[in-house]
């Protein structure tokens, strides 16, 4: 198995109040600076199937304020594949910087949680609207084994049909979490953002990866802070106090 990131925005910036104020909005200062950034991530099983996590923002709706690397397929392209390799698509939630390109891979399966769904209107027979049948993962209460050692977490909160990709491999887990946390800052604070659909939902969920994390030896990979893809490259086991 190997691990790859799109890249797609780099040199963005978040605020404080934004990552940390979402349960008291004192938790978090606009005058606190963090990097910001975008970035997918592949999963080539080495057996000829190819799964993407996330399928980026598509090239008409661009982030202000990033410095664009990529669209979203340049990005992929890059990384020495094409659309029609691509056998599985696992959507973490609805939002175009994470659904934006699902149309551009032909023969792939896309699994997602039904509430986002629906949200989304999508239709067709690849898509599998995820019932999470293979009952607990660890510490998480509902899952779907999508391929050896690829599981499909449910994880509600920053959308109603939210989810969360931990793959194993080589005695360490990679957990793609989509948004659950902007950057590794808020996870270790222990702080949601201000971007939830079911607060409560989302505070269970984050605390059941700060467990998992605790429990076993895992890289966090983030969707929107560049330490999503430094922790993939340096390989590093995200710790927490």
């Amino acid at each position: 198995m190997k691990i790859k990131t799109v890249k797609l925005y780099d040199d963005g910036v978040f605020a404080g109040d934004f990552l940390f104020g979402g349960e008291n909005k004192s938790d978090g200062s606009p005058d606190e600076k963090f990097p910001a950034s975008l970035q997918n991530f592949l999963i080539d099983m080495e057996n000829g199937e190819v799964i993407l996590v996330d399928t980026g923002l598509a090239p008409e709706a661009p982030f202000k304020g990033y410095r664009k690397v990529n669209d979203y397929l340049d990005g992929f392209k890059a990384l020495g594949y094409k659309p029609e390799q691509v056998t599985k698509i696992l959507v973490t939630h609805k939002h175009p910087d994470h659904t934006g390109m699902l149309k551009a891979f032909p023969n792939a399966k896309i699994f997602i949680g039904p509430e986002d769904a629906d949200a989304l209107k999508l239709t067709g027979e690849n898509i599998i609207r995820c019932e999470y049948s293979d009952g607990p993962y660890k510490n998480f209460e509902h899952s779907q084994k999508i391929a050896e050692g690829i599981y499909f977490i449910k994880a509600r909160g920053h959308t109603k049909g939210n989810s969360i990709v931990i793959a194993e491999n080589d005695g360490v887990y990679y957990m793609m979490h989509g948004d659950v946390t902007y950057n590794d800052t808020a996870l270790k604070r222990n702080k949601l953002s201000i971007v939830f659909e079911d607060i409560e939902a989302a505070r269970d969920t984050l605390n059941r990866v700060r467990e998992f994390i605790k429990n076993n030896p895992t890289i966090y990979l983030s969707t929107h802070t560049p330490e999503g893809y430094k922790n993939l490259e340096e390989k590093l086991i995200m710790k927490l106090d």
